[in-house]
């Protein structure tokens, strides 16, 4: 799956307003203070800098310009290894080069990684699903960090380790981990600047290649019926993980979930004759789940792919309700 499905997706619904590092009296923030600050630090935060991601045995290196100006996020993330290739996003704007060698979807990059703010006005705060403990101080390219761990409260999440600057609440590393205390995914800055006034020619595309643009969509409204999509139903998601930002699908077939910290997408697809492997498969803590049903004697994928467990996205693939009407018009689409 996507390079960016990484530890900068953790966007949490907390307010804007960023405190001081300590209280009045002097006294050290809780877990729970620092990570109000963490949801505003990853969006109006100005930095630049070079960040690892490893995954099982997948180890990517990317550099990235952030800043927030004039109320809009603007990002530019460019490949270190594996071809060249960057993203840009401005708002909700999103240009892709595709590397040399390309493996990267823009599809994939959803909804996680920095993308993740048209969903999070609207999410739970996550310490109905996590336990947040503050676990002490430490260094991380340069920067005095804390380290608050994060333990799932339920089966259907992983647990995880987030360490924040201890200035700005910025996430500069953090751990994805098995109920063992394996560590699954695994974030980290190697090189770290955080300024002020980045000029402009350093979010603008420098690669030459094959551009591809997209304008995230919105999440759905509380209001709607969030477990259904176009011509199929989610009978059953685990608790706190509610609708989030996607790329416009023409034909509704991908949606998004997120409990502010981690996120799965659940893909339904006409396969015509084609036989796909099926059952689970796991990349650090991405799990990739496959099953093929028949519909009115027409094969649908079901694929399920997310920072969950593999027993959870068992669950979610099997849920999957396909409507007979919609199924024949599908299947005749794809021909």
């Amino acid at each position: 799956m996507a390079l960016l499905m990484m530890a900068l997706a953790v966007l949490i619904p907390f307010s804007a307003q960023a405190r001081d590092d300590g209280q009045p009296d002097g006294t050290v923030k809780s877990a729970g203070e620092w990570l109000e600050k963490l949801g505003p630090a990853l969006n109006m935060t100005s930095y630049r800098g070079v960040f690892v991601y490893a995954r099982g045995d997948q180890v990517h290196s990317m550099r990235i310009a952030h800043r927030y100006r004039d109320g809009q996020v603007e990002e530019r993330l460019v490949l270190q290894d594996g071809g060249s290739g960057e993203i840009v996003r401005k708002g909700m704007d999103v240009v892709c080069v595709l590397p040399d060698q390309g493996r990267i979807r823009l599809d994939d990059v959803i909804p996680s990684g920095p993308f993740a703010e048209a969903f999070s006005a609207q999410l739970a705060p996550m310490v109905q699903w996590y336990t947040p403990e503050l676990l002490g101080e430490d260094r991380v390219a340069g920067y005095d960090a804390v380290k608050i761990a994060l333990r799932a409260k339920d089966e259907h999440r992983h647990s995880h380790r987030l360490w924040l600057e201890k200035n700005t609440g910025l996430l500069v590393k953090s751990h994805v981990r098995a109920p063992d205390g394996e560590v699954l995914e695994q974030f980290q800055f190697t090189s770290l600047e955080i300024a002020d006034n980045l000029p402009d020619e350093e979010f603008e595309i420098q690669t030459r290649g094959r551009e591809i643009a997209r304008t995230l969509g919105a999440p759905r409204s509380a209001e709607s019926p969030a477990n259904r999509t176009s011509g199929w139903t989610l009978d059953w998601r685990p608790d706190g993980f509610v609708p989030a930002a996607a790329p416009r699908s023409g034909r509704g077939q991908v949606v998004a979930f997120s409990d502010g910290l981690a996120a799965f997408s659940v893909f339904v697809e006409p396969v015509g004759n084609l036989k796909m492997p099926t059952g689970a498969s796991r990349i650090g803590a991405t799990t990739i789940y496959m099953r093929q049903i028949d519909v009115q004697n027409r094969p649908f994928l079901i694929a399920v792919v997310g920072e969950i467990p593999p027993q959870t996205a068992r669950q979610l693939a099997d849920s999957v309700v396909i409507d007979d009407a919609r199924a024949v018009e599908l299947s005749g689409h794809d021909h």
